[in-house]
């Protein structure tokens, strides 16, 4: 027994360790599905499961990389699929520039949620975060003048794109695919460079980060909004392939589906959010017959990971390192930020 959970560890470090290529693997066979599946029902799924892949990465910006832990991104999420449908609907801006609109307007909320809450932690930032949700959703249900309540928003113009005349259900499917892989590889970047070893520092040990110079409330906030801003983008999307948009969406439920993904798949590296999503929606497709208890059954799933696997499917194998690894962190981000200075 003790043989099989050793080896379970050492398939786990070789994905971790050769992560990139494992994403790069799964979103290559993600690129070429639709081209051997031919239904549209198929294909619109694979677009929610890739939504949902969006929404998720964005999220473990979050839980995973600093020491906040979020439930109320369907909030961020609701507030960029509003910003499209009644930009769209009223205006008549295009699908295009709403994508970067969305994401702003969701980041630009995040900042004037974190500015006053930026050194709360623990559960007292995940209790704001709760009631933030759940009052950007209330906001939606009651000002009917601008979001038309518990009808929703209709009507939502399918986007043009160069004049060609294409399948919708493949234009989404690859718009949400290229979106989700931008996000990816961006967050790759951000991670490798200050800011994410601040994040990182911050999420090992918020106190040794700030004795080292890191500025933790302004990381925490760009952190925070560099999260929304993909939710926003994905509420965007969400907006325009359903041509419609009402508040029933964003309830608590759909923050803690999110959440729950991004747990069962591993905070804190770039493949959990892919492994979560994709395995959380292939067990929903599989008990669709109970989709009324699907709640139960990711808290079930998410019962069974803390208990057999804390870190999650493919969670990092040790993400803690107390103060030296915060020490280590802040240092790096320190000197990087001097060097910059000085040049």
């Amino acid at each position: 027994m003790k043989e099989k959970i050793k080896d379970l560890r050492g398939v786990r470090f070789d994905l971790l360790r050769h992560e990139n290529k494992v994403i790069v693997a799964i979103m290559a066979v993600l690129f070429l599905l639709p081209l051997v599946i031919s239904s549209k029902v198929t294909i619109n799924t694979l677009t929610l499961i890739l939504l949902y892949i969006l929404l998720v990465s964005s999220l473990n910006v979050v839980n995973g990389y600093s020491s906040q832990f979020n439930v109320g991104q369907a909030g961020f999420y609701c507030v960029g699929a509003y910003t499209a449908a009644i930009l769209s609907t009223r205006f008549g801006i295009s699908f295009w520039l709403l994508l970067p609109i969305s994401g702003l307007m969701a980041a630009l909320v995040s900042l004037l949620l974190s500015a006053p809450t930026a050194k709360l932690k623990g559960m007292y930032f995940t209790i704001v975060t709760l009631g933030f949700s759940e009052i950007v959703r209330q906001l939606c249900l009651n000002w009917t003048d601008l979001t038309q309540g518990p009808r929703g928003i209709s009507g939502i113009p399918s986007p043009e794109f160069f004049g060609i005349d294409y399948p919708r259900s493949t234009f989404f499917y690859y718009v949400v695919f290229a979106l989700a892989a931008i996000m990816i590889f961006c967050t790759n970047r951000v991670l490798a460079s200050r800011v994410g070893r601040a994040w990182r520092s911050i999420r090992e040990d918020d106190a040794a980060a700030a004795s080292l110079g890191v500025e933790t409330a302004r990381y925490k906030m760009l952190n925070l909004a560099y999260s929304a801003f993909w939710a926003g983008v994905a509420g965007c999307v969400y907006v325009f392939f359903q041509r419609f948009v009402s508040p029933d969406t964003f309830t608590l439920d759909e923050s803690f589906n999110i959440l729950a993904m991004n747990i069962i798949g591993g905070q804190g590296t770039l493949l959990g959010p892919i492994v979560g999503a994709l395995a959380a929606n292939i067990i929903t497709e599989i008990f669709r017959s109970a989709l009324q208890y699907r709640m139960l059954i990711y808290s079930a799933l998410i019962i069974v990971m803390m208990w057999l696997r804390p870190q999650g499917l493919v969670g990092a194998i040790n993400r803690g390192g107390g103060g030296r690894t915060a020490r280590r962190e802040s240092k790096k981000a320190s000197d990087a930020g001097k060097g910059g200075q000085q040049a």
